[in-house]
């Protein structure tokens, strides 16, 4: 697998993952994961290390993904996250308009019933979720925001934003497809956090993948 690699060092390995490629191996994807792909470049660089992804996304969302190379690693930044020093921003292209240039979702999330992968807003048994979000550029019925998340929650944004009435462009799950892009317009463009070692600021960019790209500019 060609690694598309932001950042790497001893204790690090950040990567661009593509859309459609899934973060761990499953009997759909067993030996095409990125998973898969770190550890044949792993091996490749004679690094015995077991695969600890950090981050997790979709499998047809693209963006910054962080695996550790060791446990203590890989606990630091699960501590960040708690602790809400570890900042992941995310672009997403939404249907329709935004009343508001910016604001804050706060709606509980639970696993849809009978379903092992759809999840829905939930006031019973949801978990506290809450995305933040900011408008970049309106267009004619599509908008595309910025979102910060305080919570970390399995289709989080795509939940939220379906809650709202603004579903992801593309999201056949919580939404419906798109002849601008064939999957939902999700990415991971920013993250920001500690390095466990050095102690400094790590930041990582990540730009939009050519298939958003195209999307903004047929919405355009």
């Amino acid at each position: 697998m060609d690694l598309n690699i932001l950042y790497k060092d001893e204790w690090l390995l950040i990567l661009n993952k593509p859309s459609g490629i899934a973060i761990h191996p499953s009997i759909l994807h067993f030996d095409t994961s990125l998973s898969n792909g770190v550890k044949y470049y792993f091996d490749t660089i004679n690094l015995k290390k077991k695969i600890r992804p950090v981050t997790r996304l979709d499998k047809d969302t693209s963006g910054i993904v962080v695996f550790a190379k060791c446990e203590y690693i890989q606990e630091c930044l699960i501590k960040e996250m708690q602790n809400k020093t570890f900042k992941k921003k995310y672009y997403a292209l939404c249907t329709g308009t935004f009343e508001k240039s910016k604001g804050t979702i706060s709606l509980p999330i639970a696993r849809k019933p009978g379903s092992i992968i759809e999840r829905q807003i939930d006031f019973e048994n949801g978990q506290n979720s809450v995305t933040n979000y900011k408008v970049i550029k309106t267009f004619q019925n599509l908008t595309l925001i910025e979102c910060e998340l305080e919570t970390g929650r399995t289709h989080q944004i795509r939940v939220h934003m379906s809650g709202i009435n603004h579903p992801l462009l593309g999201d056949t799950l919580y939404g419906k497809c798109s002849d601008l892009i064939n999957r939902q317009a999700l990415h991971c463009h920013s993250i920001e956090f500690l390095h466990p070692i050095t102690n400094k600021k790590i930041k990582i960019n990540c730009d939009l993948p050519n298939d958003f790209i195209e999307a903004i500019n047929l919405a355009n």
